[in-house]
């Protein structure tokens, strides 16, 4: 170590260490987050969830899914003081320049399209910690009316569909958003929390390969989880005064799979008789869960800032892998971190999906993760998909109901019929599925196509839930169903 190319490294070292606290004897200084005042930064988004459930099923069109979007969103720090900041996003659902001819594989634009529809807004003002973590939101009143006026009418006040709007449970979906105005972060910018995760109001010294861990614990449905994270840093460039910093995170086996057992049992039941023929091992097997996240971020060492970052966060649990994958780039700085193939791949095995507009007069409150499946418009030349054996020949079913009721969506701000068959024809609905996996379905009310769903497991227990923004046609759906007379036809999709 002792050839002139490394003394004048070394002395390359020392220069910068003289001139820069940044580089000090004992390792890197990462500054405190010290963001400017008042300039806009632009960010460009790309996002992709990928979902294989091959052990299950043999068909490739059934077994893995992938959506994907692209996005160019604007952070702006309004002011800072000691307890924290006040930031604004501008949100944007277009697809950014140089990935149009991609549009048709991009549907998680659509759906946040939807989502700024549905909340009234195209800006958040949140207010952060140091960090830049969010902690409150602005205009939650704004948001709510908003929201009263697209179930009730103009002004918010009681008119036509506010009977329905009650039965939906809307109002209790409106008190808890006030409660916690976080979720409609969450919903529309998850971008500020991941940005968050690389940057610390106060000064870090790190090592380069050195790994410090901590832990901490995340509640899952009522059990607790413990989470071990491992932050290592990876590399510095002098020049672009950046530091990429990795974190691994893990969380422990034995508590996430005890976590997930009550959504295991249900996918296991819903193939019953797959699961019939599965070995021990193979069944012990499916009652282990795991979950990871692994983020890579480029820092600033000039402010601090996250100016890039890559996060991919995987859960198995019960034969099933999902993966999402984030990757974040501040548009005045050049691309460092390699981006997963999925993210730019121009063949994808896409969920077949029309994603209607929501119409801003009858804007129902939703989230980016929802899926709104009007039926498509039938076309003649429409086949069923053919496995290898050939095409499926399976007959309709003709379902009697029981009740039929309008509720609130668990994992969203809308609304949804759900329907209960007869046993009889509960026990005809599970056979029509336990056939029809993988295969695109109609469900007819009064010979009227009302959804298109692709069956991916078979459904026990009855239920049919049909989700739409319009409270009011979910009412009258109710309505119809309850009459006498009233029959659902399921069958393929011609």
């Amino acid at each position: 170590m002792t050839s002139p190319h490394w003394k004048r490294f070394a002395w390359f070292c020392l220069c910068l260490t003289l001139s820069h606290p940044a580089w000090s004897a004992g390792g890197i200084e990462i500054p405190g987050y010290a963001p400017a005042m008042g300039v806009e930064r632009s960010y460009r988004v790309q996002k992709a969830t990928e979902t294989d459930m091959s052990f299950w099923f043999d068909k490739p069109g059934a077994s893995a899914m992938t959506m994907r979007g692209a996005f160019r969103q604007r952070m702006t720090v309004l002011s800072l003081d000691e307890d924290g900041m006040r930031v604004r996003w501008s949100l944007r659902a277009d697809l950014p320049e140089g990935i149009a001819g991609l549009a048709d594989s991009y549907q998680m634009n659509l759906l946040y399209r939807n989502s700024l529809t549905a909340y009234g807004t195209a800006a958040l003002e949140l207010e952060t910690d140091l960090n830049g973590n969010p902690r409150d939101l602005s205009g939650v009143d704004q948001i709510v009316a908003h929201m009263r006026e697209a179930a009730n009418g103009p002004g918010g006040l009681p008119a036509a569909g506010a009977s329905a709007a009650r039965e939906s449970g809307v109002y209790d979906i409106i008190a808890k958003l006030e409660a916690n105005p976080l979720q409609i972060i969450a919903a529309l910018v998850p971008e500020a929390q991941l940005l968050a995760t690389g940057q610390s109001y106060q000064a870090e010294t790190m090592e380069i390969g050195q790994a410090s861990a901590t832990s901490r614990d995340e509640d899952y449905g009522g059990v607790s989880v413990p989470v071990t994270s491992t932050w290592t840093l990876k590399s510095t460039d002098a020049t672009a005064r950046t530091a990429t910093v990795s974190l691994s995170e893990a969380a422990d086996a034995s508590a996430f799979s005890q976590s997930q057992q009550p959504a295991i049992a249900n996918l296991i039941s819903g193939f019953a008789e797959r699961a019939k023929n599965l070995t021990a091992d193979q069944l012990a097997s499916l009652k282990r869960a795991s979950k990871s996240r692994s983020v890579e971020l480029v820092v600033s060492l000039n402010d601090g800032s996250t100016l890039e970052a890559s996060e991919i966060v995987t859960v198995e649990a019960g034969g099933t892998t999902l993966r999402t994958y984030t990757h974040i780039l501040r548009e005045d700085m050049p691309a460092s971190l390699p981006l997963p193939a999925v993210l730019t791949a121009k063949d994808l095995q896409t969920p077949d999906l029309h994603i209607a507009p929501l119409p801003s007069s009858k804007a129902g409150p939703g989230i980016m993760d929802e899926l709104s499946i009007p039926p498509a418009p039938p076309k003649a030349s429409q086949t069923v998909a053919p496995d290898n054996d050939g095409p499926k020949a399976i007959a309709p079913v003709s379902l009697e109901v029981k009740s039929a009721k309008v509720v609130s969506a668990p994992t969203s701000f809308g609304s949804e019929l759900d329907i209960m068959l007869t046993p009889e024809s509960a026990a005809k609905f599970q056979d029509f599925t336990q056939a029809a996996v993988g295969e695109i379905t109609q469900v007819l009310i009064n010979d009227k196509v009302v959804i298109e769903p692709r069956i991916l497991t078979p459904i026990t227990g009855g239920h049919i839930v049909i989700s739409e923004p319009d409270s009011k046609l979910l009412q009258d759906m109710a309505e119809q169903l309850t009459l006498p007379e009233a029959k659902i036809l399921v069958r393929l999709r011609p």
